[in-house]
């Protein structure tokens, strides 16, 4: 009964923001195309996914989650397999084999419980320095390929002017937020594709989607758990869990945060049904979260809108429009990409305020600031240093060797660091009170 009123809210919610902010929703579903369609289109290029089972099946999903979860819960590629399969030319087996094993690895995780503890052991300054290092890594790799763009080339459409008239509308966005970033720079990309396309008679038709199981060999089990689904699963692990979970929770403390045993069967079931027919192993992700939001997404109903949105156009279209897509100027698509990053990146700015939860559930109550807000325990500035440091070597180690995996280890090690002198310190006081005894 519980989930039945839970959904009902949550439905309820959902109809209430659409009302009252329709464009801002719409535009804040597309925010997340920066990660999603150069990947994507990427894999299909190269004949390693089915663009249209992944548009049908990524559609469903966020259908799904917009629904149950009631927040702007991205559905983005996995980024580590994506990289290796274009890096290495994947066949359609390979990439099914790396999607089905992580999604199995996270089942496991979450029904024996062993992600809810995860969760809870990693000390806050480790996941805001997952969150904010991956903000970082979307901005350098956007960052890196507006930088091949020249003053006019490749084409009018897509250069470093329409990147800079791109950034200073983003800008502006900053002081009037009631425009719809993310809708106006989908249209007018769109437009752009379509002149373009038009010129080269490569425009879609109609195709209806027809789904084709893709069962993975052996040779194709080695090749895709070895060379990509290992190295995604710590990425999906803490990104697209645990950090998703916490971010989503500091973004819209409204609305009752996803738990993280439910965020992760989420993953693992998409995973586990679409990878067979050929679709893009997909995630939750912190920066499609952030992308999200910055462009307007404040409940579910933003997320069924762009799985619809997604379902018909894979169910009639599919893999016609992989020329239109790929044509889609990178100078727009570069700094939507940047924008979620600066998004996300900026929540390590709570990290010592009542915007890190850890401070927040630790808070005495009655300690007021300005305004009647709360401001948490005074944490003494040795106590900030320490915190910051934790962050910041997560951030460092992420960033530098591009892995989350490396960036929570190197922050766990120094978290623990910080640790050792207060263990000892007990550990002589324990011995103490037993000579005394």
């Amino acid at each position: 009964m519980s989930f039945i009123n839970t959904f009902r809210d949550l439905s309820a919610r959902n109809l209430h923001i659409l009302k009252t902010q329709p464009i801002a929703e719409i535009s804040g579903s597309l925010g997340d195309l920066g990660t999603f369609l150069p990947i994507a289109i990427a894999l299909s290029i190269n004949g390693t996914i089915s663009l249209s089972s992944t548009l049908v099946f990524s559609g469903i999903a966020n259908i799904l989650t917009g629904l149950f979860f009631g927040i702007p819960l991205p559905v983005q590629p996995m980024k580590a397999i994506a990289a290796v399969a274009i890096a290495n030319a994947f066949t359609n087996g390979e990439i099914a084999a790396a999607g089905i094993f992580v999604a199995a690895c996270i089942f496991v995780f979450s029904v024996t419980g062993l992600l809810r503890w995860f969760a809870d052991v990693i000390p806050i300054p480790v996941v805001k320095g997952i969150q904010v290092g991956a903000g970082l890594s979307l901005i350098i790799a956007a960052g890196s390929s507006l930088s091949k763009l020249g003053w006019v080339t490749p084409s009018w459409t897509d250069n470093r002017i329409w990147a800079i008239i791109a950034f200073l509308f983003l800008l502006t966005t900053n002081y009037y937020r009631q425009i719809p970033y993310a809708l106006v720079v989908l249209a007018v990309g769109l437009v752009f594709a379509i002149i373009t396309a038009t010129q080269g008679r490569d425009l879609p038709n109609f195709r209806p989607w027809i789904p084709v199981l893709t069962v993975p060999s052996d040779g194709d089990w080695r090749v895709g758990v070895v060379q990509a689904g290992v190295g995604q699963l710590p990425l999906t692990t803490l990104n697209s869990v645990i950090a998703v979970v916490h971010l989503a929770g500091d973004l819209l403390p409204e609305v009752t945060t996803p738990s993280i045993t439910s965020v992760g069967l989420s993953v693992s079931i998409m995973n586990l049904v679409s990878c067979w027919f050929g679709a893009m192993p997909v995630c939750h992700g912190s920066g499609g979260l952030a992308a999200q939001y910055r462009f307007g997404s404040r409940s579910g109903s933003s997320i069924v809108f762009l799985g619809v949105l997604k379902l018909l156009i894979g169910l009639f279209f599919g893999n016609t429009l992989v020329g239109l897509l790929k044509l889609f100027p990178y100078a727009l698509l570069g700094i939507m990409v940047i924008a979620a990053g600066l998004e996300l990146a900026s929540v390590g700015e709570s990290l010592n305020t009542t915007g890190a939860r850890d401070l927040r559930k630790d808070m005495p109550a009655g300690i007021l600031g300005d305004r009647e807000r709360e401001i948490g325990p005074v944490l003494s500035d040795d106590e900030r240093k320490k915190r910051y440091t934790v962050m910041f070597v997560t951030i460092g180690f992420l960033v530098g060797f591009k892995n989350d995996a490396v960036g929570f280890i190197a922050g766990m090690l120094c978290h623990w660091s910080f640790q050792i002198p207060d263990y000892l310190h007990s550990r002589r006081r324990e011995g103490r009170i037993r000579l005394t005894e």
